[in-house]
């Protein structure tokens, strides 16, 4: 869909500034959804699809773009919606998560707004944790509900988070669950939280979660003001770079800027790719970046700091 999406390099400017651009779109009825523009490659008309026998439900064919074969995601169904009524006006949203690309089979392409993060908010409390979103905003007086694709993905292609015999046969996970080591993750997605929280556990080390970086950053405060060794309370951090109300990249800058915190091995842990990304994350001050969901790489990040900490304790 030509114009819609603005270059690369316009859109990156805003990640880290903690602002985004949502890319705004319909399925069958009136209700907005969004995603994050960083994430999108190209928005296209409904194009002739290629049948896959024996997926998902939820994936409606594959579709062959730029010499490479992509599966094609009924957004609808996957969220438990009904399929499209109409599929002359559907549109295709290709984006990149994760180091994978998929195409998301939608209604109408409304149009892409600039927020500030601080206007992003988390799901209400009331809609529990059986629903497909990271959080809710609203746009000219209308609810927007921006999805959690890390979820709808799961669903589609399950995750293997079972962390490979290699690194469970280390030693320093025995000292890191008598130690009673704990890290502290700032996360949205509850989908993430989930598959994050089972290979930490993997290695001896219990999770403390908030979900999103306002709230781990209330939390460093707060063990701050109450006199508390930030270091004695947790490991690491591990952040997610998207997030309402303060995204990851602004967390991180706060907290290497207060004198109690800013050594704290900060990990981020993101479905954005790219070298941006990765200049991002060096440039305010993390000691660490994968892609999700990389299970023996986080891992491996993990026990590396685990080791780092038993020999500042020597």
């Amino acid at each position: 869909m030509v114009g819609i999406l603005s270059s690369v390099d316009q859109r990156t400017r805003l990640v880290g500034e903690n602002r985004l651009e949502l890319l705004l779109f319909r399925l069958n009825g009136r209700q907005l959804f969004a995603i994050n523009v960083f994430k999108v490659q190209e928005v296209l008309k409904l194009p002739a699809l290629s049948q896959l026998p024996s997926s998902h439900p939820s994936v409606y064919g594959v579709v062959h773009l730029r010499g490479k074969t992509i599966p094609v995601i009924d957004l609808g169904t996957a969220i438990g919606l009904n399929k499209l009524r109409d599929l002359s006006s559907a549109n295709l949203i290709v984006a990149e998560y994760n180091r994978s690309v998929q195409a998301f089979m939608i209604g109408s392409v409304e149009r892409i707004v600039n927020l500030n993060w601080e206007d992003i908010l988390p799901p209400p409390k009331e809609m529990g944790r059986n629903h497909f979103l990271t959080a809710i905003t609203r746009v000219n007086n209308e609810i927007v509900e921006i999805l959690d694709v890390e979820r709808i993905l799961a669903d589609v292609i399950p995750h293997n988070v079972a962390v490979s015999d290699k690194i469970t046969v280390s030693p320093l996970i025995e000292k890191a669950r008598a130690a009673n080591l704990k890290l502290l993750l700032a996360e949205d997605s509850f989908t993430a939280v989930h598959q994050v929280t089972e290979i930490v556990n993997q290695l001896g080390i219990d999770v403390i979660s908030v979900q999103d970086g306002l709230q781990a950053w209330q939390m460093i405060a707060g063990w701050i003001s109450e006199g508390k060794n930030i270091y004695d309370e947790v490991l690491m951090l591990i952040t997610d770079a998207e997030m309402p109300e303060m995204d990851g990249y602004s967390l991180t800058a706060e907290i290497r800027k207060i004198p109690q915190a800013k050594d704290l091995f900060i990990a981020m842990h993101t479905s954005l790719s790219g070298n941006f990304n990765r200049s991002m994350v060096e440039q305010v001050g993390c000691n660490a970046w994968l892609s999700k969901f990389q299970v023996d790489e986080l891992a491996g990040i993990i026990l590396k700091r685990v080791e780092q900490y038993f020999s500042e304790k020597n």
